[in-house]
């Protein structure tokens, strides 16, 4: 299944929004957009917040909030 992600967040004191399509592939929509949000962060040097994550036209930011903040596994 094919979804399409909508990740609006800060840099630079600007409101940037970025949109793509991506297979599902057995994972959750929010794990999928986490790891965008991830390859955003590496690519973007002046990411500061994340405004809001929508899949579908569904908000699902405080789920995408909530594997950020998790503590990484030893």
């Amino acid at each position: 299944m094919i979804v399409l992600i909508e990740i609006q967040y800060i840099a630079v004191d600007s409101r940037v929004m970025q949109r793509g399509e991506f297979p599902l592939r057995r994972r959750k929509p929010e794990e999928v957009a986490f790891e965008w949000l991830k390859q955003i962060k590496r690519e973007m040097p002046f990411y500061e917040e994340l405004v809001k994550v929508k899949v579908n036209g569904e908000d699902i930011t405080d789920l995408v909030k909530k594997l950020d903040e998790a503590p990484l596994d030893d």
